[in-house]
Formats: structure tokens, C-alpha cells, sequence
């Protein structure tokens, strides 16, 4: 309100009078951008915060027991017993070793349970990029899907899919925790 009254005052005076005394022209711009300065400062006082009751963004209440798969429990990393994971060598989707061994125990399983439907999960170790991770999750997992067709597990009860670096078992930086994430799980579904 002070700067308007500074701002009607500044036009009444005539232009004339402004030209004869320039100390007093430069004085109202000083009062009238004091004045613009002043009359824009409003309260500054924080407003209290908004509480919020205990309850207030939380979802439905779920129960915390973890259900049992009817057929087995989990046993190593995310795959349902008694099946086991298969680990593969840095950038590699090749079974070989001792996990050809895991894998023959998974087909003999799943030949005696005809019904089971497994999801195969691809994973990987969290080095290179996300889009490669995922397709080398994706070629561990069909891998090991392959090898079991070859030993007369019908593919219909088998599906793949990669999650990549996305499900890491072991966080840390070094080649133990790499070599758990480099896997491919067996998982039990309905």
C-alpha cells in the first residue's frame, strides 16, 4: 500500500518541478523502491507441520506368515526345494561342471512330480549394463530349460524369465557375492 501511495505521489509531481531539482527526483525513486521493497515482505513465521495419524499412507494390513509351497520349501537362493540353482561362470549361460549334476537332480525331480510347472529365473551379477544383464539372464535361463527338455522334462511345465541384476542374493563387491548372483533359480509355481 506504501508503494502505491509513493507511486501517486511520484506522478503528481510535474515534470517540470522534477527537471529544476534532480536530488529531489532521485529521492522519491529512492523512497518508492524502499517502498516496493518493504510492502513485499509478508510474514515470515513457518507454519506448523500437518500431522499425520500413525495410519495415514499405509496400505492394507497384511499378515506376515510366509506360506509354505505345497510341494517343497525354498532351500538356496530363491529356488523351491528340493530342486537346486545352477550357477554359471562370469558372462556365460554354458552349464558345465558340477552343475550338470544340479541339473540331471532338478529333471529327476520334476520327471517324478508331472503336474509341478517350474518358473526358471535368469539372474546375473550386478556388473555390466541393465540391458545386457537382462539378455544374459534370459540365455541362462533358456539354458537351463533346454538342458532339461534334452533330458525328457516336458517344456509345457517350463517358463523363463530373466531378472537380470534385479534380484541380487548378496550385495557385496566382491567375487563370492558376484558368484551367488550369477544363477539361474527353479521356482515352484501353480
Amino acid at each position: 500500500m506504501q508503494a502505491f501511495y509513493l507511486l501517486a505521489v511520484f506522478f503528481i509531481l510535474r515534470e517540470d518541478d522534477m527537471r529544476k531539482n534532480r536530488s529531489l527526483w532521485k529521492f522519491f525513486v529512492l523512497v518508492f523502491f524502499v517502498g516496493v521493497l518493504v510492502s513485499g515482505c509478508g510474514d515470515k513465521t513457518p507454519k506448523p507441520a500437518k500431522t499425520t495419524a500413525p495410519t495415514d499412507g499405509l496400505g492394507p494390513e497384511e499378515s506376515l506368515e510366509t506360506e509354505a509351497p505345497s510341494v517343497a520349501a525354498l532351500v538356496e537362493g530363491r529356488t523351491s526345494g528340493p530342486m537346486l540353482p545352477v550357477y554359471f561362470p562370469f558372462d556365460s549361460d554354458m552349464i558345465g561342471g558340477e552343475q550338470v549334476v544340479r541339473v540331471e537332480k532338478n529333471a529327476d525331480f520334476l520327471k517324478g512330480q508331472p503336474s509341478v510347472k517350474v518358473r526358471i529365473e535368469g539372474n546375473c551379477d550386478p556388473r555390466g549394463t541393465r540391458e545386457y544383464n537382462l539378455a544374459l539372464g534370459e540365455r541362462r535361463a533358456q539354458s537351463a530349460k533346454k538342458y532339461l527338455v534334452n533330458l525328457g522334462v516336458d517344456g509345457g511345465h517350463l517358463t523363463t524369465i530373466s531378472w537380470g541384476e534385479e534380484k541380487l542374493l548378496l550385495y557385496g563387491h566382491d567375487e563370492l557375492s558376484w558368484a551367488q548372483n550369477r544363477r539361474a533359480d527353479f521356482v515352484i509355481i501353480q
